[in-house]
């Protein structure tokens, strides 16, 4: 199943969620991904859950190593499209102060171009 879609533009890489669920399913294959875009010195990365109504602790895992590793190698990591219960648990993590958050796509481009 094919659970994202990995667009490289100009300045970042682009990782759009298909399913609805950012669960153990999902998280897992998603860090290695993740790892893997690292390894091959993308550093700026901008992960879209505009399609994902549910995220769970293995979620949280994976969007905190996204962020991790982008730090790590000097680059930014950017999180679009919060839907409510996403947007809540990031809230109630208290990770909207370590995260860079913002409504979709076309911001996270301008994010980047102004960082």
């Amino acid at each position: 199943m094919d659970y994202c879609k990995i667009t490289k533009m100009p300045t970042y890489t682009l990782v759009e969620i298909l399913v609805e669920r950012l669960d153990i399913q999902v998280a897992t294959p998603l860090k290695s991904d993740l790892v893997q875009l690292n390894g091959n010195r993308e550093k700026n990365i901008v992960l879209d859950l505009s399609n994902c109504s549910y995220c769970d602790s293995s979620g949280l895992s994976a969007i905190l190593v996204a962020n991790r590793l982008c730090k790590n190698s000097g680059g930014v990591f950017v999180l679009c499209g919060l839907q409510e219960s996403v947007d809540r648990l990031i809230t109630i993590s208290q990770l909207e102060s370590v995260l860079n958050i913002v409504a979709n796509k076309e911001k996270a481009d301008e994010f980047l171009q102004n960082d």
